[in-house]
């Protein structure tokens, strides 16, 4: 499933900003429009928890994967902001069902001991997979000058075409543990619900902002683009099983630690670069760093009842996604302003959740939750 996710949206998000560019002529204001329509999906994530009492958690996900793949395949046959913006939706309700679902199921199936180096194995897994995808598309681009609408055709149809072969060939795996179907916020997760909301503004402002700087400042064509995108992840592949593992070893206050402080400081950088070498060196680095956001995902792991997982796995994604629906039309107008506003904005965030970072306790687990509280009645 992650193969075939990756198939499809690493298409659709290495190809979105020069396609609504040269097809529908966006600027920041449309591209930030875009990518907050793009997020609503994800705020409504929380309905996913009622669906669980109609369809198994199972057959859910692989559902997801079919509209993804379905949505990428018809994004290049409307070249126009209404075309794009319908699209859009369309494969993001796929995409943040499947998130919500993939989490779940990944966290109740794998050990908690285990759970950092599977989940850094299968960022690893998805990087593989992204290799093909960039690899594909810059020889698609550069050497046989494939239209838009053929290169989404051929990643989306295939993803749909996968998602098929899947469904039909898997067995229905049984839960180990009956999953709550109704809506619920406990006070004993607030620390994991604040860092999550966090981590989706901070998401936006690389997957919005970061790749349209390349694109409108420096120039960047889609084959570059695609180019820079097979680099982060041919890093991805060979790091994130070690960064998983290292979680696993120094806990997840202290790779949070690591993961904000580098994230203030690219994102102040980002505010004043003014060379395109030095703009790509920084999307990498920006890009390493989200593999040591599998700690969040642990650390909920460690302090969640067992039957609550499913529940808050979509409510903290709608939560991740009530900044990813605002920040991206906001900030799209202070862009219109000032480029660099926007990345120190992004630093202040990265302060602000290093803060909290620090209230994450050595050993965390259920009755012991931060380092404020140790116990909740």
């Amino acid at each position: 499933m992650a193969i075939i996710m990756t198939l499809a949206f690493s298409s659709w998000v290495a190809l979105i900003n020069n396609f609504s560019k040269e097809a529908a002529e966006f600027t920041g204001r449309e591209i930030g429009i875009l990518q907050s329509l793009r997020e609503v999906p994800g705020f409504l994530a929380f309905t996913a928890v009622l669906l669980l009492a109609v369809i198994k958690e199972q057959r859910f996900v692989l559902l997801s994967l079919l509209v993804t793949g379905l949505g990428v395949f018809l994004t290049g046959f409307f070249p126009s902001v209404v075309g794009l913006y319908f699209t859009t939706v369309l494969m993001s309700i796929g995409f943040h069902y499947f998130d919500t679902i993939n989490q779940s199921l990944t966290l109740q199936w794998i050990d908690k001991q285990k759970a950092p180096l599977f989940m850094g194995r299968v960022m690893a897994v998805k990087a593989g997979a992204s290799i093909l995808v960039f690899g594909s598309l810059w020889l698609m681009l550069e050497y046989w000058s494939f239209s838009y609408v053929i290169i989404y055709a051929v990643f989306g149809g295939l993803a749909t075409l996968l998602a098929v072969v899947v469904w039909m060939s898997f067995p229905q795996y049984p839960a180990k543990i009956e999953q709550h179907t109704h809506l619920f916020m406990r006070k004993s997760y607030w620390l994991y619900y604040a860092l999550t909301f966090l981590s989706g503004a901070r998401r936006q402002i690389f997957m919005v902002f970061a790749g349209f700087l390349l694109v409108e400042r420096f120039a960047y064509s889609a084959a570059s683009i695609a180019l820079l995108f097979l680099v982060n992840y041919i890093f991805t592949l060979f790091l994130a099983p070690k960064i998983g593992k290292l979680i696993g070893v120094i806990g997840e206050r202290k790779a949070l630690t690591i993961e904000y402080l580098g994230l203030a400081i690219v994102f102040a950088s980002y505010a004043f670069v003014d060379s395109p070498v030095w703009a790509a060196g920084l999307y990498v680095i920006d890009h390493f760093f989200f593999a040591f956001s599998i700690a969040i995902k642990t650390y909920f792991q460690k302090i969640a009842r067992p039957q609550d997982i499913a529940s808050t796995a979509a409510v903290s994604f709608t939560i991740n996604h009530i900044a990813a629906v605002l920040l991206p039309v906001l900030l799209g107008f202070v862009w219109l302003y000032s480029n660099a506003l926007v990345f120190i904005i992004g630093a202040g965030m990265a302060i602000v959740s290093l803060g909290l970072s620090q209230l994450i306790p050595r050993n965390p687990r259920l009755g012991f939750e931060s380092r404020l509280i140790k116990s909740y009645a």
